[in-house]
């Protein structure tokens, strides 16, 4: 068993909360277009689902992030976890029974992505209360491990329930469930009580208006050029970088190599290097976390040449492990970096502005790599993503506020 795991009897809690609902999302991801299939929906009615269950999470995303920083986040995740799980069961009902609709799972996915919304901040505020500081590197690693893991058993969880429970009702049911065990985790959860009301700023978080506190979460970003920076340079790369993969990618190997079967294998090798990364950010806890990030971050930026490298299946593969390394060693720096450096009072409207500015752009980045490949070919258009996204990454790498960012005081001595 990992020492933070052992260490970190509340840590635990929220871990085993997230481990099996973690499984179920990715579940639900491979099974949500079979259910929009199932009741005579096409690609287009697929896309208005899969946006409806997006977009709340654009909307929402800053002020979840106030609203976490306002009131006790754990209530917060277990709502959340609860409303999902209606979603969810609603859902599998619908579908179960024959009565599903496109309407009907535009409506739950829009529910449920509200719902969604309000956890990630919540849930990146609470973490660095349930560990001591020296663990928070592990236990941001550790969640990145689960992440990593769900990526390569989910499509297979849900294969297997799609086949033989029901189809995408009862892969639905099932993540219905893993919400039932995450919120039975998470009610006897006793996170660390941090003092609040002891200063001007704390009282901004609580007392204030809603405004106040949303304006006082951009100063806390503002305020740090190592967060302004690094969230620059993870930007790019969501709208820049990552289009490589979820639009050019798939479009390259059916043109050039063997289709899906090449393209299941590069991700197979990526999904490899992230759990090798997980692993190793579990046990190295380097002395400057944000510059090691930054440096993550330029080979995370190689993706796109990586793809368009003309390696062949099994040499692009070797590259995406690499990248894999790359990717979820400059998340889990990174975060830990903001655990360790933002005060707690204000963790989850900052974290907000990071989810807002990252994953809120993947479909603008997506748009653009379509509309760039159609007119000046694949090629191309990744070696500009690689031009664009690896240049910004130097010149964050490049930055003194983020190469010389120390670890937290308390962290710092335990290393």
């Amino acid at each position: 068993m990992p020492a933070v795991l052992r260490d970190e009897p509340q840590y635990r809690l929220l871990f085993g909360s997230q481990v099996l609902s973690i499984l179920g999302d990715r579940v639900t991801s491979v099974a949500l277009p079979f259910a929009v299939l199932a009741t005579g929906g096409g690609v287009a009615d697929v896309a208005l689902v899969s946006a409806a269950q997006f977009v709340p999470f654009v909307v929402l995303a800053l002020p979840a992030g106030v609203w976490a920083d306002r009131l006790d986040r754990k209530r917060i995740l277990v709502a959340s976890d609860l409303v999902r799980m209606a979603c969810q069961l609603v859902a599998a009902a619908l579908l179960l029974g024959g009565g599903a609709s496109v309407p009907s799972l535009v409506a739950i996915a829009a529910a449920y992505g509200a719902a969604d919304a309000f956890f990630a901040p919540a849930f990146t505020g609470l973490l660095p209360s349930t560990v001591s500081p020296v663990n928070l590197q592990p236990a941001n690693a550790l969640r990145g491990l689960s992440f990593s893991l769900a990526n390569v058993l989910g499509p297979v969880v849900a294969g297997v329930l799609i086949a033989y429970a029901g189809g995408p009702g009862g892969a639905l049911l099932f993540d219905a469930a893993t919400f039932v065990v995450s919120v039975a985790l998470l009610l006897p959860l006793r996170p660390r009580v941090v003092q609040r009301g002891m200063h001007e700023e704390d009282l901004a978080a609580t007392t204030g208006h809603f405004w106040t506190s949303l304006r006082e979460g951009w100063s806390e970003v503002r305020s740090r050029r190592w967060v302004v920076a690094f969230l620059s340079g993870m930007s790019v790369y969501h709208v820049v970088v990552l289009p490589s993969i979820f639009v050019i990618g798939p479009v390259l190997m059916d043109r050039e190599l063997d289709g899906a079967r090449s393209w299941a294998t590069i991700s197979a090798c990526f999904g490899i290097g992230c759990l090798l990364g997980d692993l190793l950010f579990l046990r190295w806890r380097p002395r400057f976390a944000l510059r090691v990030a930054s440096l993550m971050l330029v080979g995370a930026s190689c993706q796109a040449a990586f793809i368009g490298s003309g390696l062949g299946t099994w040499g692009i593969g070797g590259l995406e492990l690499l990248a894999g390394v790359c990717v979820t060693g400059a998340f889990t720096l990174w975060e830990t970096s903001l655990g360790e450096h933002v005060p707690e009072r204000s963790l989850s409207r900052v974290s907000s502005y990071d989810y807002l500015s990252t994953a809120g752009v993947i479909p603008l980045g997506n748009l653009l790599a379509g509309l760039a490949s159609a007119a000046y070919g694949l090629h191309a258009t990744l070696l500009a993503m690689t031009v664009v996204g690896v240049g910004v990454s130097v010149v964050v790498a490049a930055a003194p506020s983020v190469r010389m960012l120390p670890r937290g005081a308390e962290t710092a001595q335990a290393v």
